[in-house]
């Protein structure tokens, strides 16, 4: 998340010295989990293979099962564990190659968590498939042997300093908020920092002649744009059901999916861009050679 989503009761009823003291706590838990979390990232999505595919797939049933947490279904085992185990099935055929196994694996979970999850029907296919989608795209980018590991960095790289970008210029600059209502203490600085942040991304990218610099300055900015979108869409639904975390499992970050939002969002834009340009073997170059 580009910027914190502290309740805005809780924070009327902090001192200034209280509130400045908790964030900088936050901050410094948030640095030391992104210290221990990317390098790990790093180095598994550099190995490919069985070892990226292994993250993404439990990233993906973690993403699921926060989801129902976040919209109340939680507890109800009967949608939960079709839906786990159709994406685990679906990373090992990802694994294996298979990806068109993949897809019939989860669009039979999909029926399932649909027979099974009553009156919250749409928001249970909805979690599923927002899972299955970063699972697929996140192995198809980094499949291409040529291409996919420069793919998957320059997707990453976009996020976090869109990220971070975010987080410092919405602190120090401030000003008028993007969408109170939803996020209320994210604003249109915090927004263009990182904006301007992905297009450093994109500039470094091109200046050590991994892409071409205009495709991948229009690209950078996409990916920008549609991960803060993927963060608001996210901490819409957590508002939609009063939650303000998905879980605690992350420390300073919150959850799976408080973590990964903008990250599932652009991954799936950046998969899509790439498998129309290269086909399902060459998402990679379709997205990073033009």
């Amino acid at each position: 998340m580009s910027e914190g989503e502290a309740a805005p009761a809780a924070a009327s009823e902090q001192s200034p010295t209280a509130a400045g003291e908790q964030g900088s706590r936050n901050l410094a838990m948030r640095v030391v989990a992104a210290l221990v979390l990317a390098p790990v990232a790093i180095a598994l999505a550099y190995l490919g293979g069985i070892a990226w595919s292994l993250l993404v797939t439990l990233a993906a049933i973690g993403l699921f099962a926060e989801w129902l947490m976040v919209t109340g279904l939680g507890r109800e085992f009967r949608v939960m564990v079709p839906g786990i185990v159709a994406l685990l099935l679906a990373g090992f055929g990802l694994m294996a190659g298979r990806i068109d196994a993949a897809l019939v694996v989860l669009g039979v979970g999909a029926v399932v968590v649909a027979l099974t999850s009553g009156v919250r029907r749409n928001w249970a296919i909805a979690g599923l498939l927002y899972a299955a989608a970063a699972e697929i795209a996140s192995v198809l980018l980094r499949l291409d042997p040529a291409k996919g590991f420069a793919a998957l960095m320059f997707v990453l790289l976009v996020v976090w300093v869109t990220d971070i970008g975010g987080y410092f210029a919405g602190r120090s600059i401030g000003g008028p908020k993007l969408w109170v209502r939803i996020s209320p203490k994210k604003t249109w600085a915090g927004a263009a920092g990182g904006f301007v942040a992905s297009l450093l991304v994109a500039a470094c990218f091109a200046a050590f002649e991994i892409g071409t610099a205009g495709p991948l300055l229009m690209l950078g900015a996409v990916l920008s744009v549609v991960s803060q979108l993927g963060d608001l869409f996210e901490s819409a639904v957590k508002r939609r059901f009063g939650v303000k975390d998905s879980s605690h499992i992350i420390p300073g970050h919150g959850g799976l999916l408080d973590r990964l939002d903008g990250f599932v969002a652009a991954v799936i834009v950046a998969a899509i861009f790439g498998f129309l340009r290269g086909g399902a073997d060459g998402v990679g170059r379709g997205l990073m050679v033009w």
